[in-house]
């Protein structure tokens, strides 16, 4: 499982000029599920990202989660995250997971944000969006489950 977080003060996600998920401060995830991913990825992917201390203190210093600051979550599937340019000029996308295990751990990522208080907004799977956001600090972190990077 591949996240890009950014740290937001705003953001929302339109699918066919419909506003589908809108928050205030928060994080932003471009979410891509791999083809071996499993409900492990997704557990280590949500503690992670729930715990991230990328948001200041009364210091200045990053040193709270998103938890500690009561912000929110738009998650938007990205399966474009796994993709190849090793070779060639065109991407390829064999290490994304197929649309039905990827639209599975997708909609039980977003659930398990929720359940742990996140509020929590979404994107549509599979649906051409346009994502707006207003990136705070710039603040942008990769994370990747199988760790290679």
């Amino acid at each position: 499982m591949r996240a890009v977080i950014q740290r937001v003060s705003r953001a929302r996600v339109e699918v066919d000029t419909t506003v589908t998920g809108a928050i205030g401060a928060g994080l932003v995830v471009l979410l891509s599920i791999h083809r071996d991913d499993t409900e492990k990825d997704l557990v280590w992917m949500v503690e992670k990202i729930q715990h991230l201390r990328i948001f200041d203190d009364h210091q200045g210093f990053m040193n709270r989660s998103v938890l500690e600051t009561n912000g929110e979550l738009l998650v938007v599937s990205q399966f474009t995250l796994h993709g190849d340019c090793r070779k060639g000029r065109r991407p390829s996308w064999t290490a994304s997971a197929p649309p039905e295990l990827a639209k599975q751990l997708y909609d039980h990522f977003i659930a398990a944000c929720r359940q742990r208080g996140i509020p929590t907004q979404a994107g549509v799977f599979q649906a051409m969006m346009e994502v707006s956001l207003i990136n705070s600090g710039p603040v942008t972190i990769l994370l990747d489950s199988h760790k290679t990077f």
